[in-house]
């Protein structure tokens, strides 16, 4: 399989993880695919082996994480940048699927928690601030802060 068409199977997978998020996020199949964190392990799975087999074993290329050109010139290795949009594609659901439950929890309706969801799909970290905010505003305090 190539990078790109493997590319492709990656996002189509976690877009169905957060369709389930954004669209039924009560429904059994979301609880047990998405909510409880099976989903984004399988994208962690995908990393794993993208890591395992492209970059720690005969990747003889130069990069590294020492410095933002080492960085620039890791990912120039197609098989590296695969394993690094996977790894924010599973992050990424991972805490959609986060704010998915804590807003559940603590009474945030969901109409106000798909706004957060979207921006933690396209900008990550800007939906978890926001989510935390919308959480501030409308949730039912519970006796756990981020957890």
């Amino acid at each position: 399989m190539t990078p790109d068409l493997l590319f492709s199977l990656a996002n189509l997978l976690a877009l169905l993880g957060w369709a389930l998020l954004v669209l039924a996020p009560r429904w059994r199949g979301t609880q047990a695919l998405v909510l409880n964190g099976a989903w984004p392990l399988g994208l962690a799975a995908f990393y794993a082996v993208f890591i395992a087999s492209h970059y720690l074993g005969a990747h003889g290329g130069e990069g590294g994480f020492g410095s933002l050109a080492q960085v620039a010139a890791l990912f120039r290795d197609p098989w590296a940048l695969l394993a690094g949009w996977v790894h924010y594609l599973c992050f990424d659901l991972f805490v959609g699927a986060w704010e998915v439950r804590d807003a559940q929890q603590r009474g945030v309706p969901h109409w106000a928690v798909v706004p957060a969801l979207a921006l933690t799909f396209m900008l990550g970290p800007v939906g978890l601030l926001v989510y935390t905010g919308v959480r501030a505003a409308l949730g039912q305090e519970t006796s756990t802060s981020l957890t």
